[in-house]
């Protein structure tokens, strides 16, 4: 997982310095777009799709301490209703990003953002065991160094309230298209942040621990294209590529040292809204 951190810093950050460093036809070009100019905002809301690679899960407490090996995990998208996407009391039931973008100067924004993203882990899987389970009822269910997570009765384990990316960033933009009425803008940069997931936890048949807790950190590559007509109002479609690491997820309701750790790769679409605005006069 070292290599792969020194990768995704390396990719999210190159080209910001790249670009910052070549003073081509395109960057003067953007320098003629007031979208992009220094102290534009732009505000942004959408939804999004995730995937996870496989992941060592090491569960520690009173009585146990074990890893289960390449752990499959899948988001969980919520089923499309109006209610829940548009109701202003429900929209953080989906996966959901929200952006808020300051222009610090021409065509490079400092972003503020959060990606609710939902991990949950497959239930029909069987999984490597390493480790020692006092209990005799769980540690039977251990055979030959395997471990079937079928049995909801050894462990549930999901971040679906969710596994929430708290991050900064900086974007680099360059216009792609100029119109009257339509402009197309891409952008490419990285962040990092906290991880604050809410992880609905519950294992060896114990009570269900379900709360918001600072598990760990996180940091990306990301690219986007955004659709602004009439210069205010954006569609913007993003990738991006992270890793996400967190020693400290808590397994149990009450104040006991159980926890649990693990580190992941993830690669996310989303989609959305937003607007853009001026913050100084032409």
């Amino acid at each position: 997982m070292k290599k792969i951190f020194t990768i995704i810093m390396c990719t999210a950050f190159a080209g910001l310095n790249f670009a910052q460093n070549s003073e081509l036809e395109v960057a003067d070009h953007n320098k003629e777009n007031m979208l992009t100019k220094k102290g534009a905002m732009f505000a942004f809301w959408g939804w999004n799709r995730a995937m996870y690679s496989k992941s060592d899960i090491h569960f520690k407490g009173d009585g146990y301490n074990f890893t289960l090996n390449n752990v499959v995990a899948h988001d969980r998208p919520t089923e499309f209703k109006f209610n829940d996407y548009f109701n202003p009391g429900r929209v953080t039931i989906p996966q959901t990003n929200a952006r808020i973008g300051y222009f610090v100067k021409d065509n490079l924004a400092l972003v503020l953002a959060l990606d609710h993203m939902k991990y949950v882990m497959d239930q029909d899987q069987t999984v490597g065991f390493k480790g020692h389970i006092s209990d005799p009822t769980y540690a039977a269910m251990v055979q030959n160094g395997q471990v079937n997570l079928l049995d909801e009765q050894f462990l549930t384990f999901e971040h679906t309230d969710g596994l929430n990316y708290i991050n900064i960033g900086l974007e680099k933009y360059q216009s792609l298209l100029d119109h009257k009425n339509v402009d197309i803008l891409w952008a490419y940069g990285g962040g990092l942040g906290a991880i604050l997931p809410k992880s609905n936890v519950k294992l060896f048949g114990n009570e269900r621990s379900d709360r918001f807790h600072l598990a760990g950190f996180g940091l990306d590559a990301r690219t986007s294209i955004s659709f602004v007509f009439w210069k205010h109002i954006m569609a913007r479609v993003e990738a991006k590529f992270g890793y996400i690491n967190m020693p400290d997820i808590k397994t149990t309701l009450n104040n006991k040292p159980d926890s649990a750790s693990q580190d992941f790769v993830f690669g996310q679409v989303n989609f959305g809204i937003g607007y853009i605005f001026q913050t100084k006069k032409k």
